[in-house]
Parts: C-alpha cells; sequence; structure tokens
C-alpha cells in the first residue's frame, strides 16, 4: 500500500503513474518527472492519494516544477514549433512523400550534452531523408534524428476520438499493441466492413482483442443457456444462436 498521483505531458494525453514520495501536488500542479533525458515538465491530473497496490515498482516525482522549470519547458515548446515549421516546409522543398507526426526536442545539458530534435514521420514507404536531415540540421542548428513509425504508432502519437467516442485505447493506457486478426471479428459477429471494424490507424481495431476471450471461452456456455432459457436467476442468450 502506498500514493500515487497520475500526471500527463500533454493536455487528455497519456496518462504516467508516479509515487509522489514527498511531495503532494494537486490537480493542476506543474510537476517534475524524471526521464531518460532529465527530468520533464509535466501537469498533474489526479492528486496524490492511497491506493492498495504496492507502489515500490513506479517512478518517483522529482519534485514541484519551479520558475526555472517553466521557462526552460517554455523553451522546448517553442523549438518544437520552429523544428515542426521548418520540417513541413523542407519535406516539400524535398518533394519527399512524408508526414510529420510529432516532435521531441532536447535542449542543451549543463554537462555539456547538445541540443537534439526528433521528427517523427509516416511515409507510404522507406524514405531516403538524408538531404532532408542535412538541411534541418543546417536550419534548426542541433542534431536531427527522424524516425518512420507505422500507422498504429502514428495513431498512438497523435491520439483521437475512436468509433465509439472515447479516447483512442492506444493513446491513453494501452502499453503494447497485441495481435489483431480477422477471426477475432468473425468469433464476435460483426460485420466484415473494413469501416465498421477498423481504428483511425486503418488498422483492425485493437478492442476486438478485448471481449475475444468472452466469446471463444463462454461460447459454449452462453449456447447452451440460450436453448434452455435462463440460467439460474439471471437469463442469458447468446444472441448468434437463440432462437426468436
Amino acid at each position: 500500500m502506498g500514493m500515487l498521483c497520475a500526471v500527463s505531458f500533454q493536455r487528455y494525453g497519456r496518462l504516467y503513474y508516479l509515487d509522489p514520495g514527498e511531495f503532494r501536488p494537486q490537480v493542476g500542479d506543474k510537476v517534475l518527472v524524471p526521464t531518460d533525458d532529465g527530468p520533464e515538465v509535466a501537469e498533474c491530473v489526479w492528486a496524490a492519494q492511497w491506493v492498495t497496490e504496492e507502489t515500490d515498482g513506479f517512478p518517483r516525482l522529482a519534485g514541484l516544477a519551479g520558475e526555472e522549470d517553466l521557462r526552460r519547458d517554455e523553451a522546448v515548446r517553442r523549438r518544437k514549433a520552429e523544428a515542426k515549421v521548418a520540417a513541413k516546409r523542407l519535406i516539400r522543398e524535398h518533394a519527399l512523400p512524408m508526414k510529420v507526426v510529432a516532435i521531441d526536442h532536447v535542449l542543451a545539458a549543463a554537462e555539456g550534452g547538445g541540443e537534439r530534435s526528433t521528427i517523427y514521420f509516416t511515409a507510404p514507404h522507406r524514405v531516403d531523408f538524408r538531404a532532408l536531415v542535412r538541411d534541418l540540421g543546417a536550419t534548426l542548428h542541433c542534431r536531427v534524428e527522424l524516425r518512420q513509425l507505422s500507422a498504429r504508432d502514428s495513431a498512438r502519437v497523435q491520439g483521437g476520438i475512436g468509433s465509439c467516442g472515447r479516447d483512442l485505447c492506444c493513446a491513453t493506457f494501452l502499453t503494447d499493441f497485441e495481435p489483431v486478426t480477422i477471426r477475432m471479428a468473425k468469433e464476435q459477429d460483426l460485420p466484415l466492413n473494413p469501416l465498421r471494424i477498423s481504428g483511425a490507424c486503418g488498422r483492425l481495431m485493437c478492442c476486438l482483442k478485448y471481449e475475444h476471450p468472452l466469446y471463444s471461452g463462454g461460447g459454449t456456455f452462453l449456447k447452451e443457456c440460450s436453448k434452455a432459457g435462463s440460467c439460474g436467476p439471471r437469463r442469458a442468450y447468446d444472441t448468434r444462436t437463440s432462437p426468436a
């Protein structure tokens, strides 16, 4: 048993849970989250509170953000905006079939590390972007890395609203992508129209995986209940086999 708080790096983005330690952030407070590139500013969206789960494995909050941290965060946001504008312009000039999805930027570290921009993009095929990287480095005056994302990763990074009306699962709580097959849709008696069973990424919806165990493991149970007309105090029907 311990305390946890939830933070987000962008509004309506993925939630990250941390051990607040000796700090007690409230909703809306700016906090420092430890990352591979040093502490980054995030917003507390769930105040620190006691939970029944063990919290030993959760990362520890680095502290509350001060004025210097907020100024540094604002500088990072400006550099991201500049990189996005420059990348789109140079992509057009080089006539490359690329779409900029997101940008990460790391400011120069006190111990001597230089600035670095990482540009994430999508493309219908592999792209030779060596000339583009050189021009981006000369324009932004920092080291530039380009990384191509898959359709699913692109949807996770950009976020959006699914056909259910909720935020995309991949952008909010999914940590990895499990295989989803058309067989799962068939066993759930869903229409095989691609527009009905595809997500924002154009691939099969991840949520097809959620209910598949119910249909594959409980199908016989539901079928027997439908034939009997009821199961104990509750009536249960399998819509695939229940008689009219």
